[in-house]
């Protein structure tokens, strides 16, 4: 009886320290992406390159961006990319248009601060394993 017990003890153990793995290392990344802008006063255009680095071919690709201007989110906004095959590339480009960052234009313009962009992108998507 103890020593059923005991073993049991040892399988839920172990099987407890096999579900602790660590996430980074189940999952990679499959994407690459790099921001540009051209001009950007009122209105900003957002253009993104993402690159598929891996042998898979993804697709319902989507993209967010959030736009900052010294440290303070002015807008965001989001696209459907669609699909991306094996070691290809996609450009996509949307526009941020919005009150908060006419007016940081405006300080800007006026003098008042500084006008130092920022856009942080999330891609999500699909694939088959």
């Amino acid at each position: 009886m103890f020593r059923r017990l005991a073993a049991a003890a040892l399988v839920a153990a172990a099987a407890t320290t096999l579900m602790a793995a660590p996430a980074e290392a189940t999952s990679a990344q499959l994407i690459r992406t790099k921001v540009y802008w051209g001009k950007c006063e009122d209105t900003c255009r957002v253009k993104v390159r993402i690159t598929n680095i891996s042998r898979k071919n993804l697709f319902s690709v989507k993209l967010n961006v959030n736009l900052k201007v010294n440290g303070r989110k002015v807008g965001s906004c989001s696209t459907n990319v669609g699909r991306i095959a094996a070691r290809k590339v996609r450009h996509v480009g949307c526009t941020v248009r919005t009150e908060r960052l006419s007016d940081a234009w405006d300080a800007y313009a006026d003098g008042r601060r500084d006008f130092d962009l920022y856009a942080s992108t999330r891609v999500s998507y699909r694939y088959y394993r």
